[in-house]
């Protein structure tokens, strides 16, 4: 069942929109290169029907003489919830798909599905007119991945983060009681995102509303304190 489907983001070069599938509240987010309408979708969740719905919507997004067309399917993390409409949308599309190393096996495991291109940290994820950095943020699962879109113009943050299940208002990702895997994840985060990304920086989270680095950041002690 569809929930909602919007967009969020109307920025110089790109648009993003979001639709909230399943019980689980999954977001699945599109970005859409306005100037040559290549698209990645991020976390084919649940719902195909919905997800067509958004694709669709975003086909009015682009310049005039281009077309919208699906280049990529990346996946944050190997989680079920993340996975559902995958096998479908590939099918469907023939788009390739991308996800990190480390949650490669698990992805097919789960979801039967290849994985095409292979992330890691500090790397490139690009289709014409659209360039993501690739953040790895170990914990929530071994490979999760973190989004990075920073786009031009005037708007209050050019700096979009697509974080997963790894960075929500309020805290990080569920790593099952496991302090090690707590600590990692917390450290990845403050390493990998707070230290680099500037407090307007917005973070897009894989399940609830949007939040910025600086609204989470006066509360890194206190996460790391309560160990969750």
């Amino acid at each position: 069942m569809t929930v909602e489907t919007t967009i969020i983001h109307d920025l110089p070069m790109h648009t993003v929109r979001r639709a909230i599938v399943s019980q689980m509240q999954n977001n699945v987010y599109l970005i859409t290169a306005k100037s040559s309408g290549a698209q990645i979708l991020i976390d084919a969740a649940d719902d195909l029907p919905a997800i067509n719905a958004l694709l669709k919507e975003a086909s009015a997004d682009v310049n005039t003489g281009a077309k919208a067309s699906l280049k990529m399917i990346a996946t944050t993390h190997q989680h079920w919830d993340h996975l559902r409409a995958l096998p479908s949308l590939v099918a469907q599309s023939s788009a390739p798909t991308a996800a990190g190393t480390d949650d490669i096996a698990g992805i097919k495991t789960q979801a039967g599905v290849s994985t095409d291109v292979s992330l890691h940290n500090g790397g490139t994820l690009a289709v014409d007119g659209i360039e993501l950095t690739t953040v790895h943020l170990r914990g929530h699962t071994p490979g999760s991945m973190a989004f990075i879109l920073q786009s031009g113009g005037s708007e209050r943050s050019n700096t979009l983060i697509f974080s997963g299940d790894s960075l929500f208002p309020g805290g990080v990702g569920n790593t099952g009681e496991d302090k090690a895997r707590f600590t990692q994840l917390l450290d990845d985060v403050q390493d990998r995102l707070f230290n680099k990304y500037p407090d307007d920086a917005i973070v897009l989270p894989g399940h609830g509303n949007a939040t910025t680095l600086g609204n989470e950041r006066a509360a890194l002690p206190q996460w790391r304190e309560r160990g969750w």
